[in-house]
């Protein structure tokens, strides 16, 4: 009986072990599967093709834009002003350019870090090319966005054109 009672306790020890490090696996296994999906999910977001939608973004808010037309035709910087506020980013300035001469949309980041115009232009349907750097320190603003001749191909005045 001696020894039985000495293998039923070493098999209950073990059993508690092998409980509490499978259970320990099961819960990092959970915690490795929700990290994937955030990931996934995250990445998926930003690479999907409607591109960066910053109502879902707190930052957009705090991107204080300048809109000027460029293009010449009227109208068009009110309403590409009512979209960006829309999507939540701070337009603190609307205007027209020097000229009204501007073949191609620009959007001028004025600070060091160039993600608040590529959110910017992102936004908009513009690629990475379309954004420069143009760092002002005078300036109370973070990005220039300059209307050109192609606004018809950008994101907002398609969807209030048609």
């Amino acid at each position: 009986m001696g020894k039985t009672k000495i293998s039923s306790t070493k098999n209950k020890e073990s059993f508690s072990k092998n409980l509490i490090l499978n259970s320990s696996i099961i819960i990092l296994v959970l915690i490795n599967i929700y990290l994937g999906y955030s990931v996934t999910k995250s990445a998926t977001a930003y690479f999907s093709e409607t591109g960066y939608d910053p109502s879902l973004d707190s930052t957009a808010s705090s991107i204080r834009i300048e809109v000027l037309n460029g293009c010449g035709v009227s109208g068009v910087a009110e309403k590409l002003t009512d979209s960006l506020r829309a999507k939540g980013f701070d337009v603190v300035k609307l205007g027209n350019y020097r000229t009204f001469e501007v073949e191609n949309t620009i959007v001028i980041d004025r600070n060091e870090n160039s993600v608040s115009g590529e959110k910017v232009a992102m936004t908009v349907g513009l690629d990475k090319e379309s954004v420069i750097q143009q760092i002002n320190p005078e300036y109370l603003l973070d990005v220039t966005f300059i209307l050109g001749k192609d606004y018809k191909n950008l994101i907002p005045l398609q969807k209030r054109s048609n």
